[in-house]
């Protein structure tokens, strides 16, 4: 009752278009109920696709997961090895539904090369066997919004020294838009929510240029705990803020 309650309260033209979600908590929910990492890790992994039904079914057309960091890279050898057959198994799942249509964003060159490799593949065949009308699903994994800004000056400096301007030059060119179309989500709308489990209250990081007029919410419960009724609540309190976009 309280979830057609709140449903009730959220028009079509309060929703974000674009939700982006950080997975957090995975390993203190595991700890909690005296499991492994690796347990909290699938449970997680398991709560995307209910994630993602949620919102189709209130018609948000895209969603951002980070689902990896470039922080989490550092971590011990065989933890970020378990942990990337997680992912890589929940990436292909969820590219194997047509109701997805899924985008890897990331620094791909930073993993493993067949990890990768499939995680290409699994994007690859999403766009070919989504659906009309299927929900665009970032995944956002070996993501770090500083090493992404980077990649994306990189990128802009190496197309004009390919089309002859000197480094000084090409920095004095160098506008908003022009890193902008370089960025791993380039052609995509930022997102109008960024949503963050487990009670931490930071970005870490989490597409710092993207969320520059982003709403953000911080919910307590780790991200397996996290239910419908949670994301309705912070869609709720989405759709009640007044958004002033810098203006």
């Amino acid at each position: 009752m309280y979830e057609r309650k709140l449903l009730g309260e959220l028009s079509p033209e309060q929703l974000p278009q674009h939700v982006a979600v950080m997975l957090d908590g995975n390993r203190r929910w595991a700890k909690s109920v005296g499991a492994t990492p690796e347990h909290g890790w699938k449970r997680g992994a398991d709560k995307i696709t209910e994630l993602l039904t949620w919102s189709k079914d209130v018609g948000i057309p895209r969603v951002t997961l980070w689902m990896l960091s470039t922080d989490n890279l550092q971590r011990d050898p065989d933890q970020v090895h378990d942990l990337l057959e997680v992912i890589v198994g929940a990436v292909e799942a969820l590219a194997a539904d047509p109701r997805w249509r899924v985008h890897c964003v990331g620094a791909l060159e930073l993993l493993p090369q067949p990890i990768a490799q499939r995680i290409l593949i699994a994007s690859s065949n999403s766009a070919d066997g989504a659906l009309d009308g299927a929900l665009d699903v970032n995944v956002a994994i070996g993501y770090g919004g500083r090493h992404e800004i980077i990649d994306a000056v990189r990128a802009f400096l190496r197309d004009q020294a390919e089309q002859g301007l000197s480094l000084t030059d090409a920095a004095d060119a160098l506008t908003v838009d022009d890193i902008a179309a370089n960025l791993y989500t380039a052609g995509q709308p930022d997102p109008d929510l960024v949503i963050r489990t487990s009670g931490e209250q930071r970005l870490s990081g989490f597409l710092l240029w993207q969320s520059v007029h982003s709403e953000y919410y911080f919910c307590d419960a780790y991200w397996p705990d996290f239910r419908r009724v949670d994301y309705l609540r912070a869609l709720r309190s989405y759709a009640q803020r007044e958004r002033r976009l810098g203006r």
